[in-house]
């Protein structure tokens, strides 16, 4: 069965989000009341950790099975082989005794085409039609591929992070504590920088105008921007400023205050999750900047798709940039999900996605994704080509539901939001993707994005492979950057 990952419980599975009225206190609150102690949270883990290693378990024997009954054919089709390379033995021999009492009248050259010419007729004569199974295709099918499994600090850790959301040890998967384990990772550089200096900040009592500079300081090296850091600042005042918190209370408080500011823009939003929906064709326009990651995004996000039970389809609609089509083709073997282009150069994008809208339609997709130009040169031709674009889903695909994502490289910082901002004027934008986390210091861009732009993240990247982009969780975001 299909993990789905677009329907994954967690944190934001509400439709409608909750008004954002002291949401620190309530959230601490709802915290200690649900969050089981130490010793629960380890057994937790471990129920976890067997219930994954026996899903492991049972998914090896069934091929192994099907592999055992496949053998008492290799071994008939074996001995078909056999019985027919005897049968040519013999009938060779009766051959060369028949022609023996002429053979005197002939010359060595003729006798010599006479015996190939009574094998010949001897062997079409007696021949007989048998098919050999293919046994190299059955015993591929016997390799399976089992991710590894390791009770860590890493597995202990992404076990707590899905019980305090709610989750039931039996239905945690492989898939979730893997990717769990790669946020934490990707944001290892950022939560080193800032952890455990805000920790000795807030353990020295009041906050007075020195702790304030130096925590104001650290936000803005971990790529915060003002806005989000003035913010941040504020809110941890009216909390620590009259009265002595215990560093782990004040950093839990800090949670509460970075996962409100991320969940803010959904506010707007009838639904929270970001899904295609099944049965019907959705649309998700994909722009960003050269050089951000977007085709990347785009093989993985319908790698994601086809993992989850939905069916894919990719448009490639970058035709100006050198070796943007081919890209696309290449993530789209890797992910197996078909790629609709145009062979000629520089043809007109709005082609290229009427013809995957009709593609689309034609093979019931559920998920049509479109790649975008990424140039800022000109903003305003930017505008227009996105313009028609969606003039002809409107036209071609009237009640088609359209999204429109800006894939944004973490590493750059403010650099690009600054890109961020031009984008968001000129492509009615649903979201962003962030990628490359892995990579920088800079994970506190994600807060800037959303206290900037206004929009919400939609999915997060920790590493260059395939599997790892996942739809964003502020709760699991917000726990891989502050938690020790």
């Amino acid at each position: 069965m299909a993990f789905n990952w677009f329907n994954r419980p967690n944190n934001q599975s509400a439709d409608t989000p909750q008004t954002q009225t002291e949401p620190p206190a309530v959230a601490a609150t709802q915290s200690e009341t649900t969050v089981p102690d130490t010793e629960d949270l380890l057994a937790f883990a471990k129920a976890a950790y067997k219930n994954i290693q026996e899903k492991q378990q049972i998914e090896t024997v069934a091929p192994v099975t099907v592999a055992e009954d496949t053998i008492p054919e290799k071994i008939v089709a074996t001995e078909e082989v056999i019985t027919l390379t005897e049968n040519a033995v013999e009938t060779t021999e009766d051959i060369v005794n028949e022609l023996q009492p002429e053979a005197a009248n002939l010359s060595f050259l003729e006798r010599a085409a006479a015996e190939r010419q009574a094998k010949q007729e001897k062997l079409i004569a007696s021949s007989i039609e048998t098919e050999i199974p293919e046994i190299l295709a059955i015993t591929t099918e016997t390799e399976v591929t089992i991710p590894e499994l390791v009770f860590d600090d890493g597995f202990r850790w992404s076990a707590e992070v899905l019980a305090a959301q709610g989750r039931k040890a039996e239905d945690i998967s492989i898939e979730e504590i893997t990717w769990l384990k790669k946020l934490r990772q990707g944001l290892d550089k950022t939560r080193r920088n800032i952890l455990n200096r805000l920790k000795s900040i807030v353990g020295q009592g009041p906050l007075n105008q020195d702790a304030v500079n130096e925590i104001e300081s650290l936000l803005l090296q971990a790529d915060v921007g003002v806005e989000a850091t003035e913010y941040i600042i504020t809110a941890l005042q009216k909390k620590l400023l009259t009265e002595v918190t215990p560093p782990e209370q004040a950093i839990a408080y800090l949670k509460e205050i970075l996962k409100d500011m991320l969940d803010a823009p959904l506010q707007n939003h009838v639904k929270s999750r970001f899904a295609p929906e099944k049965d019907t064709l959705t649309i998700w326009l994909i722009t960003g900047v050269n050089g951000a990651g977007k085709t990347t995004t785009i093989g993985k996000i319908s790698h994601l798709a086809q993992k989850s039970g939905y069916k894919c389809l990719i448009g490639a609609a970058d035709t100006f940039r050198a070796a943007a089509v081919e890209q696309v083709k290449v993530w789209g073997n890797r992910s197996g999900v078909e790629v609709i282009a145009n062979p000629g150069k520089n043809t007109d994008p709005a082609a290229v996605v009427f013809d995957a809208i009709t593609a689309a339609q034609a093979r019931e997709t559920e998920l049509l994704l479109i790649d975008t130009a990424g140039r800022l040169q000109n903003k305003k031709n930017l505008m227009e080509e996105l313009s028609k674009i969606r003039k002809i889903i409107t036209k071609k695909a009237p009640n088609t539901h359209v999204e429109s994502l800006l894939v944004l490289d973490a590493t750059l910082g403010q650099n690009g939001l600054r890109q961020a901002e031009v984008f968001s004027q000129a492509a009615q934008l649903s979201g962003v993707v962030l990628t490359k986390l892995d990579g920088t210091a800079r994970g506190g861009v994600a807060l800037a994005v959303v206290q900037q732009l206004g929009l919400p993240i939609r999915f997060i990247g920790a590493g260059e492979g395939i599997e790892d982009l996942r739809p964003f969780s502020s709760y699991e975001f917000v726990e891989a950057l502050l938690s020790g």
